[in-house]
């Protein structure tokens, strides 16, 4: 659909040419004027005033998006201003309304939303906006899209995956004895986390965990144990909790065992020749076949070009096709589906719908993930159950942290919000660092690098929003 292409990169590789040259009836024109004063069509798009820059940067993007439509995002920018820029309170006061009531009151054009908001909402939070927190999906707008004039661009690896590439090197490095002799349990299920009192500071102390290993069958136990992060999902944590007493009795615990999670479908399609796109990343929108899910389509022979792991060493590259990656959000109207049955769906409409070239290629093989609950969903109102990062708190329980996008992490915030892998990657070195500071003496904390800072014209709004909100009450929220 027109502008979702999740292009990586859309902006910061752009030119004047392949930004200005896209505006209908002026782009010419602007063109040439920057032509003359010596600024070349191939000049790399200017960084422009956030959200100036998206504007303009993405009106080729918008081909159908009537202005009018896109101009009602200015409501929207008043409340995230309003909403990010206040204090935890006024957090949570968003917190408790859906997406979709804030676009009614700040009067979003219902075409912005069901051609933009939505279909965005369902490939970045996994969920429509009606059963969204306000909160997190302008955390996500910001973070996306509204920061920089960039913000929007996203990267694929150039090679394999990230656990092959990033994640499985790592581990190879932390398991040698030089560096620490990490051991990782394979195919192991924590079952239980007991805790005791310790008699000397009356703390509680994570002290024992149990295990099922999968693959001897065989339950197992580590003792003494100095401390946990439970670096896990909504399933995850529901199944330890559930399976731990001691953990269940810390409210903090079973509110967050009590959150749920999302449904997703993840495929893998091989076609017999290359498909040529628009972009090599793309979100499927309003499609009745998509039974309620999002998705999204990914061209991994444009991403990864030369990559002849993706079709395996022994194919000759004159043989290749196109290798798409599809991913079905928010699926549970897919789940009950064959694998067969999921693959025909995009093949035979999905796909062809999108790009009228793939009704040309024939499939020549394909692979289907079906994962059920497994992501986390920022539902209304969860903010207040969410794991903290220092889980039940220093002075409770002070060897037990909690890692994940999901978690809330009080003075150790930081600028990567939503639903990411980025917010989860930080999320883990902060567990950590505080897990050691109880821990271990003279310990030398993970520097953990923030995001780029906010532009001048966010941090004016916050400070008069501010001054304003002294005198305005918020009757638009409750």
């Amino acid at each position: 659909p027109d502008g979702l292409e999740a292009t990586a990169p859309v902006f910061s590789e752009a030119t004047v040419d392949s930004i200005l040259g896209g505006i209908p009836f002026v782009g010419g024109a602007l063109g040439g004027v920057l032509n003359s004063i010596g600024g070349g069509a191939e000049e790399p798009f200017p960084l422009l005033p956030s959200p100036l820059g998206q504007v303009i940067a993405t009106i080729p993007y918008f081909e159908r998006l009537p202005v009018a439509d896109r101009a009602s995002m200015v409501g929207l920018l008043l409340a995230t201003i309003d909403c990010l820029g206040g204090d935890e309170a006024t957090q949570q006061q968003y917190d408790r309304m859906t997406a979709h009531e804030l676009f009614l009151r700040f009067k979003i054009s219902e075409r912005l939303v069901n051609d933009f908001l939505k279909p965005t909402l369902l490939v970045g939070l996994f969920k429509p906006p009606e059963e969204l927190s306000a909160l997190v999906v302008m955390e996500l707008l910001y973070y996306y899209a509204l920061a920089h004039q960039d913000s929007f661009d996203v990267r694929w690896i150039k090679n394999g995956t990230v656990s092959d590439s990033l994640i499985a090197p790592m581990a190879d490095y932390l398991m040698k004895k030089e560096n620490g002799g990490l051991q990782v349990k394979g195919g192991c299920r924590v079952k239980q986390i007991s805790i005791d009192k310790d008699q000397r500071d009356g703390k509680m102390y994570a002290r024992k965990i149990e295990y099922l290993d999968t693959r001897s069958g065989e339950t197992e136990a580590m003792e003494d144990i100095d401390g946990v992060i439970l670096a896990l999902g909504c399933q995850g944590m529901q199944s330890v909790v559930s399976g731990s007493p001691d953990l269940a009795r810390l409210p903090v615990f079973s509110q967050a065992a009590s959150l749920k999670g999302i449904d997703v479908i993840s495929v893998r399609l091989w076609f017999d020749r290359r498909v040529e796109t628009r972009s090599p990343a793309n979100v499927f929108s309003r499609f009745e076949s998509l039974r309620g899910a999002g998705g999204t389509f990914f061209m991994l022979d444009q991403f990864q070009a030369g990559n002849t792991g993706l079709w395996g060493d022994d194919i000759k590259n004159d043989d290749m096709g196109s290798v798409v990656a599809c991913d079905f959000y928010n699926a549970g109207g897919l789940m009950s589906l064959s694998e067969e049955d999921i693959a025909k769906i995009l093949t035979d409409e999905l796909l062809p719908s999108s790009v009228s070239k793939f009704a040309d290629a024939k499939l020549v093989d394909s692979w289907v993930g079906k994962y059920g609950g497994v992501v986390s969903w920022f539902s209304p109102g969860s903010f207040t159950r969410r794991p903290p990062l220092e889980g039940a708190g220093n002075d409770i329980l002070p060897n037990v942290k909690c890692a994940g996008d999901w978690v809330r992490m009080g003075e150790r915030e930081h600028g990567a919000k939503g639903l990411c892998q980025e917010r989860a990657f930080v999320s883990g070195f902060e567990a950590a660092n505080s897990l050691m500071r109880v821990s271990a003496d003279g310990f030398k904390e993970h520097e953990v690098l923030p995001v780029r800072e906010d532009e001048w014209q966010f941090k004016l709004g916050v400070e008069i929003n501010r001054e304003v909100m002294k005198f305005l009450p918020r009757f638009w929220t409750r």
